[in-house]
């Protein structure tokens, strides 16, 4: 009786899955273990993934967005990049069922952990550039991300609020915003940022928080956004619009 050859539950999914198949499986198996089982984890293959998906998502966006310059592009490519973008692809595809993990991970629920399934994608993909190519690893990309492209918000939407309010000030002829940081709360590993943000032009001021000071500029930006006389100013067609968000 001829035995017959044993199936791999792993590999049968990434073909699913990804569209691929690993002419060399144990790439499949290393992109999927994570540092704490040790041996042959996936963190190599994730530094080499994280290159490939960004060069992929590029390519993606610089043919779907043959008129948006450089800075809209990279703004467009840092949102379908994102580990909170990657993660909810890795759930959606049921990476988290075929993760290795230690026992400590596997009593946290490493499976489900952000952080881990965005860091598995990425070395999937690195995997698959091995396995076969930058052309291969390029098609994983597109299936797998290729439908977010009909859902990305504008680029001019993803603006910060701090450069959406340089833009709209520069725009009216009104000096930048003044950014006064005026408490810093809590003990060093957990503190917490008071910034005012001010436009005396308009005698205008909002204070924000946030846990670091960058983040409570961004804030008070945000809330500032909110208190411009829209219907006085000539400002960028994103005003309205990421007031609203």
């Amino acid at each position: 009786m001829i035995a017959r050859p044993k199936i791999d539950p792993l590999l049968v999914w990434s073909e699913s899955a990804l569209g691929h198949v690993f002419e060399d499986p144990s790439l499949a198996h290393s992109a999927l273990t994570h540092r704490s089982v040790g041996g042959d984890h996936n963190e190599r293959l994730e530094f080499l993934g994280d290159a490939v998906l960004n060069c992929g998502v590029a390519r993606l966006l610089y043919d779907a967005h043959p008129r948006a310059d450089e800075g809209a592009l990279s703004r467009l490519r840092a949102t379908l990049v994102s580990g909170e973008t990657l993660a909810a692809v890795a759930a959606e595809i049921g990476l988290g069922h075929h993760l290795k993990l230690g026992p400590g991970e596997l009593r946290t629920g490493g499976s489900g952990r952000a952080s881990i399934l965005a860091d598995a994608l990425e070395a999937l993909l690195g995997a698959v550039y091995v396995d076969s190519g930058f052309d291969a690893a390029a098609h994983v990309v597109r299936r797998i991300l290729g439908r977010r492209l009909e859902d990305l918000p504008s680029a001019q939407s993803l603006k910060d609020p701090k450069t959406l309010l340089q833009e709209v000030l520069q725009a009216n002829g009104i000096a930048l915003p003044v950014y006064s940081l005026t408490a810093v709360l809590g003990d060093p590993h957990c503190q917490s940022f008071a910034v005012t943000c001010e436009v005396p032009a308009l005698k205008l001021a909002a204070a924000g928080e946030g846990s670091s000071r960058r983040r409570a500029e961004q804030h008070a930006a945000r809330l500032l956004l909110d208190r411009l006389p829209v219907d006085k100013l000539l400002d960028p067609p994103s005003l309205e619009q990421s007031k609203r968000s």
